[in-house]
């Protein structure tokens, strides 16, 4: 007779609370004691997500225990829908406009009804030590595709950069996020800018970031522009160099395609957002909530720049119904073109 063995309960829950003092601001952990104070020149949101990524990593557990924490508080952190369901993973959410963090494991249906959240990519340096190397050896079974990494960095992008960073500049921060190496560093060749339509203006581009304190300019080596990340969680990435750099390449090409070439970045945003949910010849849909902040519009400039790529032949058709909240749209194939060299498998 096999006896039943109990799951261990590890609350994968960590909540930050940002409050105000004296010096500047103080970040306020449950589960660390005496609030600490945020450093002079780190600003306040990269503080909280080292902070939080370090519960992570210190919390590590096996993907088949780990339990939808929203699911077991009676799912209090969105509207009703109709139930748990889909894989696990890390979701970053911000609430009371700013001054309260948190990241938990959620489930898939969960995170999507979940208000100004984020999943964050699956990392192998947050797995136990004694699984990486089982892990590793599954790496390329387990690689997203191009569309899919792009789509849960646009959404995490969404929650790491203050609203106030420009469309162009997030698609600068994306190339960036996905060509950094392990040491958080990441050279611009001159010909990718170009490529950006950044050649003439990428100054601008990452004085921008460097504001929001996410990167550092560190120079110019010969035709290139060397950038240092100060975000720590895009340091966690899974180290397949080779497929984050086929999602980079997917995404420049799909943004910055010819027919894309002349819209302003808010358009070629819009239009890699939407290509990161879409099947070719069936359309895509998506969360109206998630698309928006991924796309850094609220949702009337976003029907308007829906409107726009519709007036430009590269929406046939689309649709927000507003019962459960879901964007529905159809491709033409002008837009079936975008992206068009396909990554291969690594």
């Amino acid at each position: 007779m096999r006896l039943c063995t109990p799951r261990p309960t590890v609350p994968r829950t960590w909540t930050v609370d940002l409050r105000p003092h004296p010096c500047g601001l103080e970040l306020a952990c449950p589960l660390c004691g005496p609030p600490a104070t945020v450093e002079r020149g780190v600003s306040a949101r990269s503080a909280v997500l080292t902070h939080l990524a370090r519960h992570a990593r210190a919390a590590a557990l096996p993907p088949y225990l780990r339990t939808c924490q929203c699911h077991e508080r009676g799912c209090r952190w969105h509207p009703r829908h109709r139930g748990c369901s889909g894989p696990v993973t890390l979701v970053l959410a911000c609430e009371r406009g700013g001054r309260r963090w948190r990241l938990a494991d959620v489930c898939t249906s969960c995170a999507g009804a979940t208000p100004d959240a984020a999943v964050v990519p699956e990392t192998l340096s947050c797995a136990p030590p004694a699984r990486r190397a089982r892990r590793s050896r599954r790496a390329a079974a387990d690689t997203p595709s191009a569309p899919e990494r792009v789509r849960d960095l646009l959404s995490y992008l969404a929650s790491a950069l203050p609203p106030s960073v420009s469309p162009g500049t997030r698609l600068l921060a994306l190339q960036c996020t996905l060509r950094t190496d392990r040491h958080g560093q990441v050279a611009l060749a001159a010909g990718l800018l170009r490529g950006m339509r950044l050649h003439s203006h990428h100054t601008r581009a990452w004085q921008e970031l460097e504001q929001a304190r996410w990167l550092r300019h560190l120079g110019q080596t010969g035709t290139s522009q060397r950038l240092q990340l100060l975000d720590v969680t895009v340091l966690t990435q899974a180290p397949n160099r080779a497929s984050r750099h086929q999602a980079a390449d997917w995404a420049l090409r799909t943004a910055h395609a010819p027919v894309l070439r002349d819209l302003p970045a808010r358009l070629r945003l819009t239009m890699l957002a939407l290509g990161t949910s879409t099947t070719p010849g069936e359309g895509g849909y998506a969360d109206i909530e998630q698309l928006s902040r991924a796309c850094a519009l609220p949702e009337e400039p976003l029907e308007r720049a829906l409107l726009q790529l519709a007036d430009t032949g590269l929406l046939a058709t689309w649709s927000f119904n507003r019962e459960d909240g879901q964007l529905y749209w159809q491709a033409t194939g002008k837009s079936a073109r975008l992206g068009a060299v396909t990554p291969r498998p690594v």
